[in-house]
């Protein structure tokens, strides 16, 4: 209507002008109208120049400010563009994978006696020590882990994973927490908390399993010792680990460097009788070499402290130094698994073998399980010959005569038996199981209290759920 408007008015003040004009020259009639018609070209040429002006005009503001006719299709633009910035919303970049999962355990036990023959843990409470373990007891812990991933070019690699635990005694712990990067099915890098390659495998186990901290309180004084070659595996509550890795073809190589405070493996410090002082850090050097082909695979493996007088005792009169802290066990595992390629009807069989030359002690242990078709059998033999034992310094037998049952050296043999069958799909779920687990164990010696019993056997309920 603007433009329709101001291209009328000039072309009647265009029209009006020429008469008025026209009139009061002395032209002809024709000469009249030519200039007339010259005039309303030009008159009709300005028009569309002003038609072209309001038009550029109309589109400048258009874009600087919303005209009433759109504003209210730009307005709910505006309101949510305002919005986003005050959602609070993950943002993940480009080929970055990232994992938030849980992992619920909780136990009902019950067993025939208070406390146990070895320092291996029946509980799945962390803090829990050789000796805790009561009649019937109901423990257990809730895992939640949370995983992040990124994949870069020429299959490189670079990702974390933080795994906090919370046990039913009320307590924070923390299993895995760790930085790794690398390239795929080449070779990794990886620091932080975490556990490396198991060279005693369990299988389907409830009750024998060393659950949490596998590099503390590992070793009691007054109970055998089920050597696992786990003292340099990780998961240390006093250190941290950093470990390379590298694949080639059907080879796995493994080096693991556990640094922590050696003593720590000492349940209250104590080792053979004697308190145990801590001077420096250890570092465990940890190589493990593995092949795999098909459903077989067999890995050896030594782990060694590297650090000279890290810890040890004093002698009475404290004018010496006593280093307890040189540490070497070599280990040996064989699996056959056809679980991976049939699940329903494989089996899985493990056997393993590990050895500890300590100071004043030699270790040996052995073990083998099955499973198949969700029931697992399995049996393991340890043999503990201790060379000296301080037997007025135990201390915590002292505290605990009721329990303990290796007082003095000699040679102690450790026979264990444990099962477990598996019942899935509780209420119809496959993330949720139940596990009914049993153990049986004995210990064989002359060396032996005489009035302690020398068996030990009880029964688990495990509620086990995934998400």
């Amino acid at each position: 209507m603007i433009i329709v408007k101001a291209k009328l008015s000039l072309l009647t003040i265009c029209i009006a002008l020429p008469f008025g004009t026209l009139a009061q020259t002395g032209l002809t009639t024709e000469q009249r109208f030519e200039l007339m018609e010259q005039r309303l070209q030009a008159a009709e040429q300005r028009a569309n120049k002003a038609e072209a002006e309001i038009a550029s005009l109309k589109k400048a503001q258009a874009q600087t400010q919303p005209s009433a006719l759109n504003t209210s299709a730009t307005a709910p633009q505006q309101v949510a563009s305002v919005a986003d910035k005050k959602t609070p919303f993950l943002n993940v970049g480009k080929d970055v994978e990232l994992k938030f999962y849980g992992d619920v355990e909780y136990n009902m036990d019950a067993a025939s006696k208070t406390g146990q023959l070895t320092s291996m843990r029946t509980s799945a409470e962390k803090n829990a020590k050789p000796g805790d373990s009561e009649r019937w007891g109901v423990n257990g812990r809730i895992l939640l882990g949370f995983d992040g991933i990124q994949h870069g070019k020429n299959d490189h690699f670079a990702g974390i994973t933080v795994q906090p635990l919370a046990d039913m005694s009320g307590k924070m712990n923390l299993d895995d927490a760790a930085f790794y990067f690398g390239r795929e099915n080449d070779w990794k890098f990886k620091i932080g908390r975490y556990e490396a390659y198991d060279m005693f495998p369990l299988n389907q186990d409830t009750f024998i399993e060393y659950s949490g901290n596998t590099a503390n309180d590992l070793y009691s004084d007054g109970f055998g010792y089920i050597y696992m070659m786990k003292e340099g595996r990780g998961r240390s509550n006093s250190g941290g680990s950093v470990l390379l890795s590298k694949n080639i073809d059907n080879w796995y190589f493994e080096l693991n460097n556990l640094v922590e405070d050696g003593s720590s493996i000492f349940v209250d410090s104590q080792y053979h009788g004697n308190s145990i002082k801590n001077r420096k850090n250890v570092i465990y050097a940890r190589p493990v070499i593995a092949y795999e082909n098909g459903p077989w695979s067999v890995a050896a493996a030594v782990e060694k402290n590297i650090v000279n007088n890290a810890y040890g005792y004093y002698t009475k009169d404290n004018d010496r130094f006593v280093d307890q802290s040189k540490r070497t066990g070599y280990g040996l595992t064989g699996s056959w698994n056809t679980l991976k390629t049939d699940p329903l009807n494989g089996a899985q069989v493990n056997l393993s073998t590990a050895y500890l030359n300590a100071p004043s002690e030699k270790d040996f242990s052995a073990g083998i399980n099955a499973l198949w078709k969700r029931f697992e059998l399995g049996y393991i033999y340890a043999h503990n010959n201790i060379q000296e034992y301080n037997e007025s310094g135990n201390i915590l037998c002292e505290d605990n005569n009721d329990n303990c049952l290796i007082f003095t050296p000699g040679h102690y043999s450790i026979h264990t038996i444990h099962a477990s069958y598996q019942i899935p799909n509780i209420l119809d779920m496959p993330n949720f199981n139940i596990y009914l687990g049993a153990y049986a164990s004995y210990i064989d010696s002359n060396s032996l209290n005489n009035g302690e019993s020398k068996d030990r056997y009880g029964t688990r309920v495990r509620f086990k759920y995934f998400f």
